[in-house]
């Protein structure tokens, strides 16, 4: 496996970060070759010439960078398992999964090698490992941050974003790539629960919401907190989803059949998108893809333009639908992912409920556009647990300062959490 290092010494430009920092094996660096994750992409495939704007900006702003890591092949997992250079070892629980496709940037910041690292997410790839290496992780809204010099996977969904673990450091990495002001906090106008999301979690969902609604309780007074039914409302609100409700995997009974059918919409737009970016590839090289990874990759080709449209109005009228139900300074909470992180090797048949559930909670930020933190809440039966919450597209700063205003807070109540939970 090809890695480059950097000098481990601090530098300071303009005083705003003195960090060290990994990224993924996605973005271009001047002089290496992007890897993908493949070792037959890094054969066939010269050294860039130029470095991604993402990486750039960090190294200006004074981060170091030391190092390129492991991630899923072709960005094409959530879970992090590399056949061929090897799985990045959970600091949390070393059994189970890191969670991917930005599995060893999540790692490295989980295990203190470094202060921050990025890493990208189409579909969940730095939430799901945030959360399942107990570590801050945040996507910002799409298009916010350039994606150039970082190989696509589907446009409609990409977006560069980065681990730490603290909200500080997560706050000024944020401040640097989206180039924001420094500006005061603004108080929330409400928060709501999404009940439903959180009864898809096999953690108890006391124990998953109970930590932030008592947080904002103390730092907002409870008249901010609402709760809905999520599903209810994506059902009225976005009709476009109605081909896809009619598939019949949305009507299982361990999903909410909207959130599904956001998922398979999603999912499918992801499929063509892959298609137009790859396929020729894929199809010349025929290249040595590990399990899960080379079934998803040949589905993809496989996929034609139907419904590809429809998509594209999912899109838009769910993104109409979520800033008409929170506003300019309303916040959504939801559990990052359905439950703990799987153990490794867990045979791909009984993890399919699970990915089903995965990707209704990811397809509402990812179809969306909106920016999204995962926040670590601790340990429940020994394994991580974490909590997401969306703002609307365009207030990642608002997002990044909530976060920094909750944490202490969030930690003592998690803190109290974790010592009555049976």
């Amino acid at each position: 496996m090809q890695r480059y290092f950097w000098s481990r010494k601090f530098v300071s430009v303009s005083s705003v970060l003195s960090t060290l920092v990994r990224s993924a094996r996605k973005f271009d660096v001047d002089g290496y070759v992007t890897g993908l994750g493949n070792p037959d992409w890094s054969r066939t495939h010269a050294a860039a010439t130029s470095t991604a704007p993402a990486v750039l900006a960090v190294l200006r702003g004074g981060a170091t960078c030391i190092g390129k890591t492991v991630m899923d092949e072709m960005a094409y997992s959530i879970n992090g398992e590399n056949i061929h250079y090897g799985t990045p070892r959970n600091p949390c629980v070393p059994d189970r999964v890191p969670g991917g496709s930005s599995s060893g940037s999540a790692v490295a910041v989980g295990a203190k090698l470094v202060d921050f690292a990025l890493g990208t997410d189409t579909g969940g790839s730095v939430r799901v490992p945030a959360s399942y290496c107990g570590i801050l992780g945040f996507r910002p809204s799409h298009d916010a941050i350039s994606t150039a010099g970082v190989i696509p996977m589907a446009q409609s969904f990409d977006t560069v974003g980065w681990f730490a673990r603290n909200p500080v450091i997560l706050n000024r990495v944020g401040r640097v790539l989206l180039n924001l002001p420094d500006v005061d906090p603004v108080k929330p106008t409400q928060i709501i629960i999404a009940e439903d999301c959180f009864q898809l979690s096999t953690i108890p969902s006391d124990r998953v919401s109970q930590p932030l609604i008592k947080s904002v309780e103390k730092l907002f007074g409870g008249h901010l907190l609402k709760h809905a039914i999520l599903g209810d409302y994506v059902k009225d609100k976005v009709p476009s989803l109605k081909p896809f409700l009619s598939g019949g995997k949305a009507d299982q009974e361990h999903n909410i059949p909207s959130l599904a059918a956001l998922s398979s919409a999603m999912r499918l737009l992801q499929r063509y998108e892959f298609k137009i970016n790859h396929g020729e590839w894929v199809s010349t090289v025929k290249p040595d893809l590990g399990p899960g990874i080379s079934e998803r990759v040949w589905e993809a080709l496989k996929t034609t333009d139907v419904n590809v449209d429809i998509c594209h109005s999912v899109k838009t009228e769910l993104r109409a639908a979520l800033i008409a139900l929170l506003g300019d300074f309303g916040v959504l909470a939801i559990p990052t992912v359905p439950g703990p992180p799987p153990k490794l090797q867990t045979d791909p048949a009984p993890l399919e409920t699970f990915r089903a559930r995965a990707f209704s909670l990811l397809s509402i930020g990812g179809v969306s556009g909106f920016c999204q933190v995962s926040i670590p809440l601790g340990l429940y039966d020994n394994l991580p647990v974490a909590i997401s919450l969306l703002a609307k597209h365009g207030s990642d700063g608002f997002l990044l300062n909530l976060v920094k205003t909750l944490y202490d807070t969030l930690e003592k109540e998690v803190g109290i959490a974790e010592r009555t939970s049976y």
